[in-house]
């Protein structure tokens, strides 16, 4: 357990000496709310959770009136400050990497790491934080924005997801939103994989193209 004041914190045994938002060992501690400000839109009790340096650093910064908002910042915050391991998983697989011609050149160390670095990324963003327990009675989150999960990355929100691959596949953010209204989020993928086809066409081909793509599932549908 962990004390806060008049508030007992309880962690599971298999729990105690990791990060509460991503899973890594905790060498740190965290206490929300810290602020006059804070406390009076809290509508929990202060809470103090083991975390890593990292994580701490980054939840120090963000301004929000609950644990769990403040964990999905960091979050967004890892898989930015990540977003080149995390691609490893979008552009690889461990077979296809074990597989590839990068032995004895420039990029063996690579080969040999990238796919550890990617586990690394993607379990500490995909960690939930174990259920908050004060005093023997259980906090409840009532979350603002949906989890999205594509591809064995579960993202704050959907906004993270379009970010991420938005930067990694050097798309079109306000494209890619448009194609994905069209597909819909259970399209992500598709909505990805045609975007990346008009990577070279001016603004108003992309138009064009949206106007037929829409055209297009319109008639799908029908």
């Amino acid at each position: 357990m962990l004390d806060t004041g008049s508030n007992q914190i309880e962690i599971p045994f298999d729990c105690r000496h990791l990060c509460w938002f991503c899973g890594e060992p905790a060498g740190n501690t965290f206490t929300f709310p810290n602020s006059k400000q804070a406390l009076v839109t809290c509508p929990h009790p202060v809470l103090t959770l083991p975390g890593c340096d990292e994580c701490c650093k980054l939840a120090a910064k963000v301004k929000k009136s609950t644990i769990w908002s403040v964990a999905q910042q960091v979050k967004s915050s890892l898989i930015r400050r990540y977003h080149k391991d995390l691609a490893i998983g979008v552009n690889w697989s461990e077979e296809s990497l074990a597989q590839s011609e990068f032995a004895g050149g420039s990029f063996s160390g690579f080969q040999k790491s990238a796919w550890f670095m990617y586990q690394v990324a993607q379990g500490r963003v995909n960690f939930q934080g174990w259920p908050l327990v004060v005093n023997g009675v259980e906090l409840f989150d009532e979350p603002e924005q949906e989890v999205f999960t594509f591809d064995g990355i579960s993202y704050p929100c959907l906004l993270d997801a379009i970010r991420h691959y938005c930067l990694i596949f050097h798309l079109d953010k306000n494209f890619f939103i448009s194609t994905l209204e069209i597909y819909t989020r259970k399209r992500f993928a598709e909505a990805v994989r045609f975007c990346r086809l008009t990577l070279a066409d001016t603004p108003k081909e992309r138009a064009v193209m949206l106007k037929s793509l829409k055209s297009s599932l319109d008639a799908e549908s029908n």
